[in-house]
């Protein structure tokens, strides 16, 4: 998408009055784009009553250069791993991911960022982040 077409989105800020003209619903994005390698195969978890998901890690990398000279060759490269929950609930991208998303391959997955709660097993409240996706682009086989 182009940075015209994204001011444009933002400019138009589409509104939408209930009947309640106290209340203005305004657009907004909440949209994330991932690309990195699977960190294991999926797993597909179905609580009862619910719709069958399909879950994985996949890992982001950030490299730098640190000390002195950033701009030039010298200096010590650093490198953070980033790890993240990918959740797949769409229908038929569920099943394309649990029968081909297999550890190391390097994908692009685009969904939104989802914050929960939930109480681990000690019943210790934890919070989490994750990716439901809504779109997933194989770009490689198992390269690694």
């Amino acid at each position: 998408i182009c940075v015209s077409a994204l001011f444009q989105i933002f400019r138009q800020a589409v509104r939408c009055r209930s009947t309640d003209t106290s209340l203005i619903l305004e657009r907004s994005i909440n949209r994330v784009q991932l690309l990195g390698r699977v960190g294991q195969d999926p797993v597909m978890r179905q609580v009862e009553g619910r719709n069958p998901v399909t879950i994985f890690s996949l890992a982001t990398n950030e490299m730098w250069r640190s000390g002195e000279g950033e701009e030039s060759s010298t200096g010590d490269v650093s490198q953070k791993t980033t790890w993240h929950r990918v959740s797949v609930f769409k229908p038929g991208l569920r099943d394309v991911a649990y029968q081909y998303v297999k550890k190391g391959s390097r994908i692009l997955v685009e969904g939104k960022l989802d914050y929960g709660e939930y109480v681990d097993k000690n019943q210790v409240r934890r919070q989490a982040t994750t990716i439901i996706a809504d779109n997933i682009v194989f770009l490689s086989d198992n390269d690694q």
